[in-house]
């Protein structure tokens, strides 16, 4: 029996090398839900910073003349 294909050194590393970076790149892009699914699972509620509220000068509305 003949082989039919064949996968040089250079090749195979370069299946190797786009396997692996598939492999870890998953996590990264969906550390979101993951981080989010582990809190749910842990059962402490991730920790959010508050939006910054919006500064109110108490000076009025800003004159036309300075």
């Amino acid at each position: 029996m003949h082989p039919l294909g064949y996968i040089d050194p250079g090749s195979g590393s370069l299946i190797l090398q786009a396997l692996l970076a598939a492999i870890l790149a998953v996590p990264f892009m969906f550390r979101r839900t993951i981080g989010g699914f582990w809190h749910r699972l842990r059962g402490d509620a991730p920790t959010e910073e508050p939006a910054p509220s919006e500064v109110v000068s108490s000076d009025g509305p800003p004159s036309a003349d300075h």
